[in-house]
């Protein structure tokens, strides 16, 4: 038996054996580490997976349909759930110690991270299946544990819903492919004929885009994962929807086959919009955790940016921008693991010290709680794309790949456009992602200025942020650990990208396109600003280094000196936490500007005594327009239709047997004109 074969199962079966013990009584912060240390084991694992080692590929069947395997792909994606459950259940040893129901959680939380494991290393449909719905069950039934108000039960409703309904398209493209015997053979669908290829992928897009929170499938995402204790919030977003974009590659750069043109089309445009719709709708909130999942919905996007780009470059003949892509839409998935993990974890540490995550009743965090807020300052400075964290490399890579595509591609660079529209298709796309892209960057900047600014900054606006303090060690390591990581892979990304590189040109190959291995010199293809990140950083780390340096200096040459304390201007008035900058009036002037496509609500109530004003009461929202404008107009539908078709159930036999006598004799005059072949 193969080392990675033993790592992942030892691995699980130290996380099966830590959610045992988590059902015994004093035992649930040892249950909690026991879970990290098999997690450990098997992201390394997936990491020796990646790095190539030579039992990738093997498959292991216990001859009653349920089928896995390990390859590098399944060896990426257990290390991106490594690096952000381990962390994460670290931290909960600590959060769910004295928690409510916390035996429980801790053997849900062993359990879903099984089902992302099996997800992950399905080889066939049964067990492929089996696995993504106890993946969806799990998280539902650990918000129901912990939540018991009817609004968090209706959103567990919703969540089911529309992940089911949705999910019933990994239902379609994996059965299809079974069918066909496609999962693991292209040319097996490839010869089934374009119109059943196009069938697999829409419905894979459909199925896997709903899980992951693509717009306008992401309906059920702001609503159940701000409910999630602060592990499971970071596991669902961090882990659970890159199991979706695992599915969702899987399926399109290997199973498919050669993907047609429309399909990279249709990604980017599905990323586009997640992508700026999720970061518009993420600044106008007012909770941070319902913030940071409308960040996910941003950053899927991105991804599928990504992945859409390495599509079309592979329709134009260009391999290795195609990989680079696929490698840009990859790195960003580990990167989003991380600092939304780490952005999770620290709203939980905010919320078990403050009891709430309202923007406008925090303040003054960072100085309060210095570990946690310094890492939540890190996280929100990654998820912004600022340079050196790893946010900006996986999105400057990501931005390469869409300008050379608006560049035409290879056509751009020989000065010589092919006869046909795909070539001017593909640049219009490719400068409308990238526009795209450039706007969701700076959007996420404001928002998370906005987001530092009411969190760590400023007076604090409650008694309880007056008295916070830090959160017991373990939590403060579970955020440290994934701040350093983030700091690691930015400043020396190219620890990881030529193996990403070499994994995409491997599923190139797959797909039927011809494969370029690291050993053609990827950096000299690409150019010098995608060459230093592909080959270890290293001017990104001198800089990063005379940037401490000259921090120290100037610290140093500081010394114990205050800045002297000047009273505000306030209008002459006392200065109050009323008076604090607010959330809505950060956003205010983007507000207005966007006011014609957002449709905000506002209310002002004025109420008066004897003709004398006496109080102003205003109240104004940006409402979801997917759901306003999309989904209540057709649950409407949908439910007068249902009202419709329940008048066929009169509950007369005889009415009954009338419809199957219907039946029959349409079935009689289908098969005498042929209809049924």
């Amino acid at each position: 038996m193969t080392t990675t074969v033993v790592l992942t199962l030892v691995g699980a079966s130290l996380a099966a054996a830590g959610g045992a013990l988590a059902l015994v009584r004093r035992m649930r912060a040892p249950s909690y580490l026991l879970q990290a240390a098999g997690v450990a084991c098997i992201g390394a694992g997936g990491l020796l997976l990646l790095l190539g080692a030579p039992e990738a590929g093997a498959s292991f069947s216990n001859g009653a349909g349920l089928t896995f395997g390990l390859d590098g792909l399944t060896g990426f994606f257990l290390l991106t759930l490594a690096a952000c459950a381990c962390p994460a259940l670290v931290y909960a040893s600590a959060s769910m110690r004295d928690a409510p129901h916390g035996a429980l959680l801790g053997a849900l939380g062993a359990a879903f991270v099984l089902s992302l494991v099996g997800v992950l290393t399905a080889r066939s449909a049964l067990s492929f299946l089996l696995f993504w719905e106890l993946m969806t069950l799990l998280p539902a039934a650990a918000i129901l544990v912990t939540r018991q108000e009817s609004s968090a039960r209706t959103s567990v409703f919703q969540y089911l819903a529309i992940t089911h309904l949705g999910g019933a398209g990994v239902w379609v493209s994996l059965l299809l492919l079974a069918g066909i015997g496609g999962i693991g053979d292209p040319a097996a669908t490839s010869a089934s004929g374009t119109a059943l290829q196009a069938l697999i992928a829409i419905a894979a897009v459909v199925g896997f885009g709903t899980k992951a929170g693509v717009m306008p499938f992401h309906s059920w995402l702001p609503r159940a994962h701000p409910l999630a204790p602060g592990h499971f919030s970071a596991l669902m977003s961090g882990v659970m929807v890159k199991v979706a974009i695992y599915g969702l590659v899987r399926v399109v750069f290997e199973w498919l086959g050669a993907s047609p043109m429309w399909l990279g089309l249709l990604l980017l445009a599905l990323g586009a919009l997640s992508a700026l719709g999720g970061v518009i709708y993420a600044l106008f909130q007012h909770e941070l955790k319902r913030l940071l999942a409308f960040h996910t919905i941003e950053n899927v996007g991105i991804i599928l940016l990504g992945l859409g780009a390495a599509l079309l470059f592979e329709a134009l003949h260009q391999p290795a921008w195609a990989a680079l892509a696929l490698t840009a839409a990859l790195f960003h998935t580990l990167n989003h693991a991380l600092f939304k993990g780490l952005l999770f974890l620290a709203a939980g540490s905010f919320a078990r010290v403050v009891h709430g995550l309202e923007l406008d009743r925090l303040g003054g965090l960072l100085r309060r709680m210095p570990w946690t807020g310094g890492g939540f300052l890190l996280g929100a400075m990654a998820i912004a794309g600022l340079p050196p964290l790893n946010g900006f490399v996986s999105e400057w890579l990501t931005l390469q790949a869409l300008v050379h595509l608006a560049g035409g591609g290879g056509a751009a660079v020989t000065g010589s456009l092919p006869a046909d529209w795909a070539t001017p298709i593909a640049m219009l796309a490719g400068a409308l992602a990238t526009a795209a892209l450039a706007a969701t960057a700076a959007l996420a900047v404001v928002c998370f200025v906005k987001v530092v600014g009411l969190t760590l900054l400023g007076p604090p606006r409650t008694a309880a942020c007056a008295a916070a303090r830090e959160v017991p060690r373990p939590m403060v390591a579970g955020t440290s650990f994934l701040a350093g990581a983030c700091v690691a892979l930015g400043l020396v990304p190219g620890l990881l990208i030529p193996h990403l590189l070499t994994l995409a040109a491997s599923l190139e190959g797959a797909a039927g396109y011809a494969p370029r291995t690291a050993a053609h010199g990827w950096s000299d293809l690409l150019g010098g600003g995608i060459r230093v990140l592909g080959t270890g950083g290293l001017p990104a780390l001198g800089i990063a280094v005379v940037l401490i340096l000259l921090v120290t200096i100037l610290l140093v040459a500081r010394g114990r000196q205050r800045t002297a304390q000047a009273p505000v201007w306030a209008c002459g008035q006392h200065v109050v936490p009323a008076l604090s900058w607010t959330s809505a009036g950060f956003t205010k002037p983007l507000r207005l500007s966007l006011e014609a496509l957002l449709r905000p609500h506002r209310t002002v109530r004025l109420d008066s005594k004897n003709g004398v004003p006496q109080r102003l009461t205003y109240d104004g929202h940006v409402p979801h327009l997917f759901d306003t404008k999309v989904y209540r107009p057709l649950v409407r539908w949908a439910m007068a239709n249902a009202a419709r078709a329940r008048r066929l159930q009169s509950g007369s036999v005889r009415t009954y047997m009338a419809y199957l006598l219907a039946l029959v004799l349409i079935l009689l005059a289908a098969a005498r004109l042929g209809l049924l072949g």
